[in-house]
């Protein structure tokens, strides 16, 4: 049996970045079932940092998050991991009054994001069609993440630092083993003080073995397609459309648009595929904002976004020595930064340090407590 002070399950983003944290003050593990790390959501993701999406302790973690996206440590990562894209979100004419709101939230954390007449929207991506836009916002700080360099990062970072990452190690069952933590996988015996739980869409499985009752992660299908850019435009420095009630997004993606209908279809943990009725209302809506005449889908795909029942990370421990660090839901590229720093923190120190708490993040809001209480 090999013996470790922490033993991370799941070798996504999540899994990734809070064994690069911890490995800097103990010995860690970190364990994925599949071939290699990072197969299903984090390899799945739209890549989109903003500080105008999600809820606010989501866009106060994706502050807190930025400074280490835009200048990682030394040696992180060869390729800038943010480049300039800016969004757009719009709203139709019966969306206005929720845009207002989203704007007021936006501001509070990200001042330059400002109101943009719908020409100026239609000017800056020329395929919006005109009068769908009725009013808009522009975030120009939004970036788009290169989510392979961040994740290959953190698990460079992870290694460097003394972690181990096993792949092909999937967990068959967890044990008590006086105060620590026996773990049986496929690669072998594990024995550990402190379990992670970053195991995404199956994190409520992983709780059950290790004889806790689910938390509510409930895992949503996301649905994304490409299709040609439009004739004879060049659509590299066009910014990202985001409908304000998520109905659709699409942002250029390697000379191709890149589109999904923002749907959220509960799913059993699974190796998530796009199903055809998602890409159909995605074309509907995407021809019906715009001038684009959808030919054919060049390429499709979906992804699972696990997300807790009130649509909040759950960070925290639960127990002698189980930690989770689950449900992140699409958010969890652009916040990975800061809730592996709540996780290290939480983990070696039992606070938070002091850049998480003067960013407004709350370890109570976090804390799997929370939905206990419930």
């Amino acid at each position: 049996m090999i013996l470790t002070d922490i033993v991370i399950i799941g070798g996504g983003i999540a899994g990734a970045s809070a064994a690069a944290e911890l490995a800097a003050g103990a010995s860690v593990i970190l364990l994925e079932r599949e071939a290699s790390c990072g197969q299903h959501a984090t390899g799945r993701s739209a890549a989109s940092f903003s500080q105008a999406y999600g809820a606010p302790i989501i866009r106060r973690l994706a502050r807190a998050s930025r400074t280490f996206l835009e200048t990682p440590p030394p040696g992180f990562t060869e390729a800038p991991i943010l480049r300039p894209r800016g969004m757009i979100t719009v709203a139709r004419q019966d969306q206005t009054q929720r845009l207002a709101r989203e704007l007021d939230a936006a501001q509070a954390l990200a001042p330059s994001i400002h109101t943009i007449p719908p020409a100026e929207a239609e000017a800056m991506v020329p395929i919006l069609r005109p009068g769908h836009v009725a009013a808009a916002f522009f975030e120009p700080g939004q970036r788009e993440i290169d989510v392979d360099a961040l994740h290959q990062g953190f698990l460079r970072q992870a290694r460097t630092r003394g972690a181990q990452v096993l792949t092909g190690a999937g967990v068959t069952a967890i044990a008590r083993d006086g105060q620590d933590w026996r773990i049986a996988t496929s690669a072998g015996e594990i024995g550990a003080r402190v379990i992670v739980n970053a195991a995404g869409a199956w994190a409520d499985e992983v709780a059950g073995m290790a004889d806790l009752s689910p938390i509510g992660i409930t895992p949503y299908r996301r649905t994304a397609f490409h299709v040609a850019a439009p004739d004879g435009m060049e659509i590299a420095a066009w910014p990202m459309i985001n409908d304000v009630d998520e109905e659709f997004y699409f942002k250029p993606d390697a000379g191709r648009l890149f589109v999904s209908p923002g749907d959220a279809t509960p799913s059993p943990p699974m190796d998530a595929w796009p199903h055809d009725i998602d890409v159909a209302i995605g074309v509907e809506r995407l021809e019906a904002a715009t001038t684009l005449g959808v030919r054919r889908i060049l390429s499709s795909w979906a992804g699972l976004r696990s997300f807790a029942p009130d649509r909040v990370p759950v960070v925290g421990m639960e127990g002698a020595g189980f930690f989770w660090l689950a449900g992140q839901g699409g958010y969890g590229i652009k916040t990975s930064p800061a809730l592996a720093r709540a996780t290290a923190s939480l983990i070696l120190t039992g606070h938070f340090t002091d850049d998480l708490i003067e960013a407004g993040i709350d370890p109570a809001a976090l804390s799997p407590a929370r939905l206990r209480s419930i």
